[in-house]
């Protein structure tokens, strides 16, 4: 049987592989928001036919940037935090934080999957043709994009992963009362 000091010296080393493996994906995670802001602000083409194609006549795509931009800038500052330990020491702002961003990356995401769903098929109720036969760059320039946001957004869920399990696993689990039966007597 483990003693208690070998028990607390196991979880102090599973704590800081945690710590890590946080610190690892957050530095992750900025340098693949800002590669995909980049490809999506630089991503422009001009068609003689049907004219210039740019990021910023989509809504979406602004919308990518937006959240992009605020997610590396987190990702930043939480790292920052997390090992300069007299900034945030609460463990349910990283938990709060982490799951907002996460869930504002997946939104962003899905805006420019349908931009993209968009530009391959095009809308025939509404009459709008598919662009990507005249905008082949444009989309492929936009589908990377889409890769890193993707690979951000996976740093990003596994991150909540790790604040939510630090979060809860500072509470007790409910143990059940000897005597008591299911229907309370």
């Amino acid at each position: 049987m483990r003693s208690f000091t070998e028990n607390q010296a196991t979880l102090a080393n599973h704590h800081n592989n945690l710590h890590i493996l946080d610190s690892i994906l957050r530095l992750s995670m900025i340098p693949l928001a800002a590669a995909s802001i980049w490809l999506t602000v630089t991503n422009k083409e001009e068609s003689s036919a049907y004219g210039k194609l740019e990021f910023s006549n989509f809504i979406g795509l602004k919308y990518m940037i937006c959240i992009n931009a605020i997610s590396a800038g987190y990702a930043l500052v939480a790292l920052v935090s997390s090992w300069l330990r007299c900034l945030v020491t609460k463990s349910w702002v990283f938990f709060v934080s982490d799951q907002v961003v996460t869930y504002l990356m997946v939104t962003s995401g899905a805006a420019v999957v349908e931009i993209l769903y968009l530009a391959y098929n095009g809308d025939r109720d509404v009459s709008w043709s598919e662009a990507c036969s005249s905008f082949g760059r444009f989309c492929s320039r936009l589908k990377l994009a889409l890769i890193l946001q993707a690979i951000a957004l996976t740093c990003f869920f596994f991150l909540s992963l790790i604040s939510a399990y630090r979060f809860f696993s500072k509470f007790e689990p409910p143990v059940p009362r000897k005597g008591v039966h299911e229907d309370g007597n």
